[in-house]
């Protein structure tokens, strides 16, 4: 199991608190140092079973730059948001859990991050 996280969010700290709570086996990925390449952003998404505009964070100074919200949700438009993604990570949702079976959750709450540790 590997999860990405930024340090400086709530959010990810509550996930690695519970993780570790629960004994979990896993890996901290600060994917703001270590920025994801675009295959694995697919990669992720494909596990995830969502689009790239489902884990940018639009509210984002970034996001606000880029003008994201206006940008075409489309297959057309998908390698434009990965792009993004890639190029200014600070627009990708967090955290994002990798499980071992192969699927991911955006872990957000705690009932994510439960569901994560049961697959």
């Amino acid at each position: 199991m590997e999860i990405w996280i930024n340090p400086a969010c709530s959010k990810c700290r509550g996930a690695i608190d519970l993780l570790d709570a629960e004994g979990a086996d896993y890996t901290v990925r600060r994917y703001l140092e270590d920025v994801p390449t675009p295959d694995e952003i697919r990669a992720v998404l494909e596990r995830l079973g969502l689009e790239p505009w489902d884990i940018t964070r639009t509210q984002e100074a970034d996001a606000k730059e880029l003008g994201v919200k206006s940008w075409p949700r489309d297959d057309g438009s998908r390698e434009r948001w990965i792009t993004a993604l890639v190029e200014h990570p600070k627009l990708i949702q967090r955290p994002i859990i990798t499980a071992d079976d192969g699927t991911a959750v955006v872990a957000r709450t705690d009932d994510a991050v439960r569901e994560a540790l049961s697959r």
